[in-house]
């Protein structure tokens, strides 16, 4: 009796270059573009909850999501793209959704400590860089209380809130894009986009995907006496999942 052949396994699919990449030479538009392409579908309910001047939508097809935009001090009152209104006076950690209610969420907070000052003439993007503190900033000082968090601990924090938040936002398998970037604060290193997976990995949350945003041009900095770390030129999107299985990119030692 002669046994059966069994059939050879053939691959789908055709060679392509054509795909999304981690890192890009690009501005945050575009790179969001292929952010939405690989973890955004077509139809889903997504609330940017950190809008500022819209600037991740500017490319994103009108009508492709139901979008929700928000920010604690929104700059316009109507996204001039997708003609969708923006409400002001919403503050990312503390939200007025119901919770499993967002099939998406996307959180974008001031991510330099320089922005997080208790007086307004100590905040970072003072005289010509004016323009970058009206575009990621309501302008004004943050009020340190007791023992709250300062410096960059008030960024690590406000990102933990909001994750927390986003957590009871969004449904089971949604989605919460976090764009965010490294710093060095007080002379110490702080890798903010580790800081952030770890703790969104103690919510519950899965680090599902990263991509590099570089900047096209050359920063400069404007008092340099001695060169202690290198310059940051690139920010992160980081795409996390809520799932209920416990995928941690975290290893803790033995």
């Amino acid at each position: 009796m002669s046994e059966t052949p069994q059939r050879r396994r053939v691959q789908g699919g055709s060679p392509s270059n054509d795909i999304v990449y981690t890192a890009h030479l690009n501005d945050n538009a575009a790179v969001f573009v292929d952010v939405a392409k690989l973890h955004l579908i077509e139809g889903w309910t997504v609330a940017d909850v950190t809008y500022g001047q819209g600037v991740f939508w500017k490319q994103i097809q009108p009508g492709s999501y139901q979008l929700l935009f928000s920010d604690l001090d929104a700059k316009r009152s109507e996204d001039p793209i997708h003609r969708v209104p923006v409400t002001s006076g919403v503050d990312c950690r503390s939200l007025p959704y119901d919770d499993n209610s967002l099939d998406a969420l996307v959180l974008d907070p001031p991510y330099m400590e320089g922005l997080h000052r208790p007086k307004v003439d100590h905040l970072a993007g003072s005289g010509t860089h004016d323009s970058f503190r009206h575009a990621y900033s309501n302008g004004a000082a943050t009020e340190h209380v007791g023992d709250r968090p300062r410096w960059h601990d008030a960024v690590a924090a406000l990102y933990v809130d909001a994750g927390r938040e986003a957590y009871r936002v969004v449904r089971p398998n949604g989605v919460v894009v976090v764009k965010c970037q490294d710093e060095v604060s007080a002379n110490k290193q702080r890798l903010t986009h580790v800081e952030i997976i770890t703790a969104y990995e103690a919510m519950g949350f899965y680090t599902k995907d990263l991509f590099v945003v570089v900047r096209t041009n050359r920063p400069v900095v404007s008092r340099l006496k001695r060169q202690v770390h290198a310059r940051k030129n690139h920010s992160y999107f980081l795409v996390f999942e809520k799932r209920k299985t416990r995928i941690s990119s975290v290893i803790a030692p033995r």
